[in-house]
């Protein structure tokens, strides 16, 4: 796709190209913490304060996702107008922040063509999904699904994560609105709605907060998509299909992120309870607040490891409930891996704390 051109009304920016400024910022200093978490061989030195910025300076209000580019940077998408965007290296020290705009920055995930990175940030209150390059150029809007003829104009619309297809497709989950996972060619071309709303059937979703591509194993690549307050990602064809679910018992899971054989999700919050199964436009009840972990999976969807959370059980093959063990986190929106097997956790609700390091030991 030519990057430097709109395509008809999926863009508003004149000139074909907004520039968003960005600004440097010194490098912070972490503390260093010892506590280790996790379970078997996903074990982790808490670095709780890797992420630490001058807050008058560079501000946070939620630390929603991160990834990693190309050239080993991290890059972080918050909800703060002063600095939607923050790039840090592996040592905490940040090298670049941008983004003035997103007033509901919430999702990001990164693709690159061969050539070059692109960033797609889904802003959930903007009712957008924004293609950028890394130093902040808009190259693509994608706007409400009424404009392509997916939704009604009254229907609510809150995209909150993205994925990219090895063709280029673009998936949206729109977690926050319908419940629906939008699948538009690289282009801007809305080809189909994946799942049928909000709901506890197969093919269905309560709270369709992550989507992302699985490469693992053999075969075609397929789509995990979270359904949170059911604890369960749901397992689709590229082409919207159910194959599978994957129960987490007490576990409210963010985004899948695959990296080599495993599946990792911050742990939003958890509960002792179930959602109530009875009620279509349930919420979770009981959810303990500031309850959240990371929790792992291997290659064939069993729980390996909760860094934060209890240990993962298993009774004749079922997984037993997941809850909180240690008040380490508050709520754990995402998790980013980098070659190291270390994480990085980013935090929703969490009195603007930057983000937390876990180095692998």
């Amino acid at each position: 796709m030519n990057r430097k051109q709109f395509l008809g009304t999926t863009v508003k920016a004149a000139a074909g190209i907004l520039a968003v400024p960005h600004f440097h910022i010194l490098k912070s200093k972490p503390k260093m913490y010892d506590t280790i978490i996790g379970h078997g061989d996903f074990k982790y030195k808490v670095h709780k304060s890797w992420g630490d910025l001058d807050r008058k300076i560079t501000p946070v209000k939620n630390c929603h996702e991160m990834v990693m580019d190309s050239k080993g940077r991290l890059i972080m998408v918050g909800d703060n107008t002063r600095n939607n965007i923050l790039i840090y290296d592996k040592s905490g020290k940040l090298l670049d922040s941008w983004g003035v705009r997103y007033k509901g920055g919430h999702g990001l995930s990164l693709w690159n063509d061969g050539s070059e990175d692109f960033l797609f940030i889904c802003d959930s209150k903007g009712q957008s999904v924004i293609k950028t390059t890394t130093d902040g150029r808009e190259l693509m809007i994608l706007e409400h699904p009424s404009k392509y003829g997916a939704y009604d104009k009254k229907d609510a619309y809150k995209p909150t994560e993205s994925a990219i297809a090895p063709n280029g497709d673009i998936y949206i989950a729109d977690g926050y609105g319908s419940n629906y996972v939008l699948q538009f060619t690289k282009d801007g071309e809305f080809i189909r709605k994946i799942g049928s709303g909000r709901g506890i059937g197969q093919d269905q979703f309560q709270t369709a907060h992550g989507v992302c591509i699985d490469y693992r194993g053999k075969g075609n690549p397929t789509l995990l998509i979270t359904s949170r307050a059911a604890n369960c990602f749901k397992r689709f064809t590229l082409d919207g299909k159910y194959i599978e679910q994957i129960d987490l018992p007490g576990a409210f899971v963010c985004r899948p992120v695959i990296h080599n054989d495993n599946l990792y999700s911050g742990v939003c919050w958890s509960s002792e309870h179930d959602y109530m199964e009875g009620n279509q436009n349930t919420h979770p009840i009981r959810t303990n607040p500031k309850s959240g972990f990371v929790t792992i999976l291997d290659e064939n969807g069993k729980v390996v490891s909760n860094p934060g959370g209890t240990k993962p059980k298993y009774k004749k093959g079922k997984l037993q409930r997941m809850v909180q063990e240690e008040p380490i986190f508050n709520h754990c929106h995402d998790v980013c891996i980098d070659a190291d097997e270390n994480l990085y956790v980013c935090q929703w609700n969490a009195n603007k704390t930057y983000p937390i390091k876990l180095e692998r030991v």
